[in-house]
């Protein structure tokens, strides 16, 4: 991963950047003015990478997210997925979604949540049938696939969420602040949770949180971003090693690159 505004020069990448953005703004039109949202982004993410976007409130850090799965349209710059535009990687199935939200329909079983994207895009019943199998499996929610939504805890339904953004099997995984209205003990069990899911299966992730504890535990590379416009004045590349008990919290190196990321956030405001 590599930005312009990073403070350090980037180590050589030999994975292939399956994000790339140059120069990127976007400025909204509203009845009050112009808003700009972003302001000259620049930011590649490589194939594999665990990126977590932090920032104050109303940074951009969800604009950006947005703008790779093409729910945002930049007003400068490029912006590549996969070697592709936004949405021609939308139209080829590039990436999942996680919303804040779980947005489970509460008419339809866990399993019957996670099928219907595959029931959209064609896929055969014995298909759809082998696949939530497998996602459930990865997200430990075996023998819930006939509950409903609501006989589920909120974890729960946020791991079914993830499910059904897995279920196909995009390698890229775009989650938008997932556990931000958990309590700490179940954020802390799912970010373990969600670690594990990405050492087994190898996708590249980017994750939109508000929290420095979450954003270094789950990262290889910390993207810090300033207040609106939405500037990058960090990026991080995480020493910790892949493997992380929560403990690792406690540890000099992962407080070290805490106070980093809490450094970069101070300097937004002061530039």
């Amino acid at each position: 991963m590599q930005s312009a505004a990073a403070q350090s020069a980037p180590a050589p990448q030999s994975a292939p950047a399956v994000v790339s953005a140059r120069n990127l703004f976007l400025t909204f039109q509203t009845a009050d003015g112009p808003v700009n949202a972003l302001s000259d982004v620049t930011l590649d993410i490589s194939k594999g990478d665990f990126v977590s976007f932090i920032g104050p409130s109303g940074c951009g850090k969800t604009t950006l997210l947005r703008c790779i799965a093409a729910l945002e349209t930049p007003t400068g710059g490029k912006l590549t997925v996969n070697g592709m535009d936004p949405d021609a990687a939308r139209k080829a199935r590039a990436y999942g979604y996680v919303f804040q939200a779980a947005g489970l329909y509460p008419w339809r079983t866990i399993g019957g949540n996670i099928r219907l994207p595959l029931e959209i895009m064609g896929f055969s019943k014995s298909e759809q049938e082998e696949r939530v199998a497998r996602v459930l499996d990865l997200v430990e929610l075996t023998g819930f696939e006939k509950k409903f939504p609501w006989q589920l805890s909120g974890g729960m339904q946020q791991r079914a969420s993830i499910a059904r953004a897995l279920a196909f099997d995009a390698d890229i995984l775009l989650m938008d602040e997932p556990f931000g209205a958990l309590d700490e003990i179940v954020r802390d069990r799912l970010n373990e949770e969600l670690l594990g899911l990405w050492d087994r299966t190898g996708k590249t992730i980017a994750f939109v949180t508000h929290s420095i504890p979450e954003a270094v535990y789950l990262s290889t590379h910390i993207v810090v971003m300033s207040p609106r416009p939405g500037r990058i004045t960090d990026v991080i590349e995480s020493p910790l090693p892949r493997q992380r008990p929560l403990d690792i919290r406690d540890s000099p190196e992962f407080i070290e690159v805490a106070h980093r990321v809490r450094e970069g956030l101070r300097a937004g405001y002061e530039e």
